[in-house]
C-alpha cells in the first residue's frame, strides 16, 4: 500500500460509520486507561537505572579524550555531520525535481525496518536513515572513551544502547508506517484493539506495564504444557519432588534428580512432548525425579542459601535414595541451581557424604570473575536498591527479575511485542516458551542478597570460599565426576565464565560441552530438530578461546552425547520402578501444585 492509498482509505466515506464506532470505543477505553494509570508500584529510583555518577564519569572521560586526542573526536563528528547533510541535500534535491522517492541508502540492514515503506517512502526513509546514522555516531562516541574502567565502560555501552533502542522510530506511532498502514486499512480498529491490549496488560498487573508475550488462555499446565506423566511423591516448604513414570521395561539402577532454577519454573524442560528434555530422559531408561520449587512470599524472608541446600538439595537427595532404595544418585543443576549444586557438593565433601555419584551442570556460573552481559545490573547501585527493596518486602518480586532479563533483549522481549500488541492491535501468539517466560517466580529476601553479594559480586565460591551451613566451601571441594553444558551465545551465564568455573573444580573427571545458541534454546535442543550443534574438547587446561579453537564440532543436539556419559555413571539395568514406595504416597499428579502457585 502506498502513501496515497493510505490517504484515500482514511478519507473514503464508505467506512465512516466504522471509523466513528471505533472512535466511540476509543473514548470508552480512555476512561478505563485513566482509571488504571497511576496504580502501578513505585519502582525505587535505584532500580530504574544506573547511578548518575556513571554518566558523570562517562562525560568526564569523553572530554578528557577530546582534550588528549581532538583530531580523532573531530573526525568522527565531521563524518557524522557530513553524512547527515549529504542525506538531507539528496532528499531535498529529489523533492525539488518532483520525485516522490527515497535517496540512496547506505545504512545497514536492520530487521526493525523490514516494511517496504522504510525503503520506498521518502519521509520514512529519511527518518530511518537519520536514526541509524545518529545511532552509529552515539555508539562511536562511547567507543571513543578510553579512560574508563572496563566494567564501567561496559555499563555505559549497554545503557547507551538501551536509550538508542528505546528511541527507534518504530516505537512511535507517527513514525511507524506499518502501524499507520494497518490503522488506515482497518478504519482505526487496529489502534482501538491496541489500546484495549494496553489497558488489559495494565489492569492484569495492577497498573504495572508488563507486555503480554504469549496468549495466556492458550495453555494450561498438565493439559498442553508439562504433560509428561508423573506424580508428586514428597513435599516440604521448599519444594515438591516429582517422580516420572518409566516408559522402558528396564531402567538404570542409579536414579537421576534434576534441580531447576528457582528464578523460573521447571517446566521449561517439559513444554511439549516434541521438545521435552524430561520425557527424553525418561525414554532413555533413567528413573527421573525433578524438584519443583515453591514460589516464595514474605513468609520466606529469612530463607537463605543454607535453607536451599539443606531443606532443598540434601533433603531431595535423601528422599530419592529412600524411594529407590539406593546409596547414590546422579544430580543435575540448571543455572543458579547448578551454582547451588556445586555449593552442596562441596559441603557434602566436607561432611564425607558420598550420596551423589556424578553431577551435571546446565549453563552454570561458579566463577563470577566475568559476569557477562547481566553484569551491568550487578554493581552496587542496583544491588543496593534490591537489598533495600527485599528488606522492606521480604522477597524480591518476580516483576524486577523479569524486567531485568527482558531488557537484556529489549527489542525482542519489550519493544517488538509492544509494537505488535499496542500499535497494531494483534493478539499475543500461542507460544509455549514465551508463556513460560512470563510465568515468573519470587526470590526470598535473604537468599537474594547472599547470592548477589557473596557470589555475583564477591565471587567467593571461586576465591576465598562461600559461607553456607556454618562452614566455608569452595570450588576445589567439588571432586566427583562431572559434566558441564554451556551455551555459546548465553547472555545470562557466559560460556567462558562457565568453563573457568569447571576448571576451578577439584574433580579429575571433567567433561565440558559447548552447545550452539543461548541460555534456553541451547539446552532445550531435542535431537529430532537437528537444529543446533555442539563442541567438545577433552583438554581442560586451555584458555576458553584456545579450547574452542581446538574443539571438535558436532552436528545436532548434545543430548545423546550426555545421555551416553550419564549411562556410564548410572550402573546396571534393573526392572523399571513404580512411582513412589512404602511411606511415599502420591500427593498430586505432575506437574504438582507448587508450579501453579502465584
Amino acid at each position: 500500500m502506498t502513501t496515497e492509498d493510505i490517504s484515500e482509505s482514511a478519507t473514503s466515506g464508505k467506512n465512516i460509520d466504522k471509523l466513528e464506532a471505533n472512535l466511540a470505543r476509543a473514548e470508552e477505553l480512555t476512561q478505563r486507561l485513566l482509571n488504571v494509570m497511576g496504580k502501578g508500584r513505585a519502582v525505587p529510583a535505584a532500580l530504574q537505572g544506573p547511578a548518575p555518577d556513571l554518566y558523570a564519569k562517562a562525560v568526564g572521560a569523553y572530554w578528557a579524550e577530546m582534550a588528549q586526542n581532538p583530531a580523532k573526536i573531530l573526525e568522527h563528528q565531521l563524518e557524522y555531520w557530513s553524512k547527515s547533510v549529504k542525506h538531507y541535500v539528496e532528499a531535498q534535491h529529489l523533492m525539488m525535481q518532483g520525485k516522490f522517492e527515497a535517496p540512496s541508502d547506505e545504512t545497514p540492514k536492520d530487521r526493525r525496518f523490514s516494511h517496504e515503506m522504510w525503503e520506498t517512502n521518502p519521509y520514512f526513509n529519511f527518518i530511518k536513515q537519520q536514526y541509524l546514522m545518529s545511532s552509529a555516531a552515539i555508539q562511536q562516541a562511547v567507543d571513543d572513551i578510553d579512560d574508563m574502567e572496563a566494567g564501567e565502560k561496559a555499563r555505559v555501552e549497554y545503557f547507551s544502547q538501551q536509550i538508542i533502542d528505546m528511541l527507534s522510530p518504530t516505537n512511535f506511532l507517527p513514525t511507524n508506517p506499518e502501524a499507520l498502514e494497518l490503522a488506515a486499512e482497518t478504519d482505526g480498529e487496529s489502534l482501538v484493539k491496541g489500546l484495549e491490549n494496553l489497558i488489559n496488560d495494565l489492569e492484569a498487573n495492577d497498573g504495572d506495564l508488563v507486555v503480554t508475550l504469549a496468549d495466556k488462555k492458550a495453555f494450561t499446565l498438565g493439559e498442553n504444557l508439562a504433560t509428561t506423566e508423573g506424580s508428586v511423591v514428597y513435599r516440604n516448604r521448599m519444594f515438591e519432588l516429582i517422580q516420572y513414570k518409566p516408559t522402558t521395561e528396564q531402567v538404570h539402577e542409579t536414579p537421576l534428580v534434576i534441580f531447576p532454577p528457582w528464578i523460573n519454573k521447571f517446566y521449561v524442560m517439559d513444554l511439549k512432548p516434541q521438545n521435552s528434555l524430561i520425557k527424553w530422559i525418561v525414554d532413555q531408561g533413567f528413573t527421573l525425579f525433578v524438584v519443583s520449587w515453591v514460589n516464595p512470599d514474605e513468609t520466606y524472608k529469612d530463607v537463605g542459601m543454607t535453607e536451599y541446600v539443606e531443606e532443598g538439595y540434601l533433603t531431595a537427595i535423601d528422599q530419592v535414595k529412600s524411594i529407590c532404595d539406593v546409596k547414590k544418585v546422579n544430580a543435575v543443576g540448571y543455572c543458579i541451581a547448578g551454582t547451588t549444586l556445586s555449593i552442596t557438593l562441596a559441603l557434602m565433601k566436607q561432611r564425607k557424604d558420598s550420596s551423589v555419584n556424578s553431577a551435571t551442570f546446565f549453563t552454570t556460573l561458579t566463577d563470577f570473575s566475568d559476569r557477562g552481559e547481566v553484569g551491568v545490573f550487578l554493581d552496587n547501585d542496583f544491588v543496593d536498591g534490591i537489598e533495600a527493596e527485599v528488606t522492606e518486602s521480604g522477597y524480591l518480586d518476580h516483576f524486577y527479575m523479569s524486567r531485568t532479563f527482558s531488557f537484556l533483549r529489549s527489542n525482542d522481549l519489550i519493544y517488538g511485542p509492544a509494537i505488535k500488541s499496542y500499535m497494531m492491535g494483534k493478539a499475543p501468539p500461542a507460544f509455549d516458551l514465551l508463556y513460560w517466560n512470563g510465568d515468573g517466580t519470587n526470590l526470598p529476601a535473604k537468599m537474594s542478597v547472599e547470592y548477589l553479594r557473596g557470589l555475583c559480586q564477591n565471587d567467593r565460591l571461586a576465591t576465598d570460599g562461600f559461607e553456607v551451613a556454618g562452614t566455608t566451601v569452595s570450588l576445589k571441594d567439588v571432586t566427583i565426576p562431572m559434566c558441564a553444558i554451556a551455551c555459546e551465545t548465553d547472555h545470562i551465564a557466559a560460556w567462558k565464565s562457565s568453563y573457568r568455573g569447571v576448571q576451578g573444580m577439584g574433580s579429575k573427571d571433567k567433561t565440558f560441552i559447548l552447545s550452539e545458541s543461548g541460555h534456553i534454546a541451547g539446552i532445550i535442543n531435542p535431537p529430532s530438530k537437528k537444529k543446533y550443534g555442539h563442541y567438545t574438547n577433552p583438554e581442560m587446561g586451555l584458555t576458553p578461546d584456545d579450547w574452542l579453537s581446538d574443539a571438535d564440532k558436532h552436528e545436532g543436539s548434545w543430548w545423546p552425547r550426555w545421555g551416553a556419559w550419564l549411562a556410564k555413571k548410572s550402573g546396571k539395568k534393573v526392572p523399571a520402578r513404580e512411582i513412589g514406595s512404602a511411606g511415599y504416597e502420591v500427593l498430586a499428579s505432575a506437574p504438582g501444585t507448587y508450579v501453579v502457585g502465584k
